[in-house]
């Protein structure tokens, strides 16, 4: 695969899944304008990638960040590619003790920042008048339900919606669309959890949980010219658990 020249926003990029997204696009020659809501962690990621990438902080569910994301890749770069929505947050609270202002904060970044990516980046690249690609980050938990992540697993299940609806919407403009759900998968948050890689691998049928070089496998195919064809899919990235389904603590 070989990116030269080719430039992408990665939304929610300092660490894990979006910064191992950025590297490995990067080293086959993209050009990265990374965003994160951790100015630290972000400038520490733009360090870590080098003169390739830029990093814009801010959070990705504000519409006047969106359009500097694109700003910038333009100003930057000369041109805008691609787009990877990767930001989003995790909440977890029982149902009949779920907070509004805890499902607001979901709504605003999983969805309405995700779509609002979508739609400015698309008008972007239709002006452009060029073939361009948007990849949308959703989760096994919007194709299963987890206890106590019922706010969680609606939006992700709203993402992958999103991706075949605009899959199909904008694929007449040039414009591909996708979605990739991963599973359980190592990354400083989930790691950081007691167990977490022993439970899952004892439940997975490839009988280990994902790495971040997975999902970004995944991403960098879909980008490629290989991928033209394919559009308003979602891929899941989870070593096939979601076919079977059990929890860690259900075993």
């Amino acid at each position: 695969m070989n990116f030269e020249n080719k430039s992408v926003i990665i939304t929610g990029a300092a660490q894990g899944i979006g910064f191992e997204m950025a590297k490995e696009l990067i080293e086959k020659g993209a050009r990265v304008v990374l965003n994160d809501v951790d100015s630290n962690l972000g400038q520490q990621a733009q360090r870590q990638l080098g003169d390739h990438c830029v990093f814009i902080p801010g959070d990705a569910g504000d519409l006047k960040l969106i359009d500097q994301l694109i700003d910038t890749a333009f100003e930057t770069f000369g041109t805008l590619d691609f787009a990877i929505a990767n930001a989003g947050i995790t909440t977890f609270g029982p149902f009949l003790e779920y907070q509004e202002d805890a499902f607001q904060k979901l709504i605003n970044l999983n969805i309405k920042g995700t779509f609002f990516l979508c739609q400015r980046v698309a008008k972007a690249l239709i002006e452009q008048k060029k073939r361009g690609k948007i990849i949308l980050l959703s989760s096994t938990t919007g194709q299963k339900p987890h206890d106590e992540l019922e706010a969680y697993g609606m939006t992700k299940a709203a993402i992958a919606f999103m991706a075949k609806s605009l899959g199909t919407q904008l694929a007449p403009k040039g414009i591909n669309v996708n979605c990739i759900s991963p599973g359980a998968t190592a990354t400083e948050r989930t790691m950081s959890q007691p167990d977490y890689e022993e439970g899952w691998d004892r439940i997975i049928p490839t009988r280990r949980i994902s790495r971040t070089t997975d999902i970004a496998a995944a991403a960098l195919f879909l980008l490629s010219e290989g991928a033209d064809q394919i559009t308003g899919q979602n891929i899941i990235v989870d070593g096939g658990w979601v076919n079977l389904g059990p929890m860690p603590d259900a075993i």
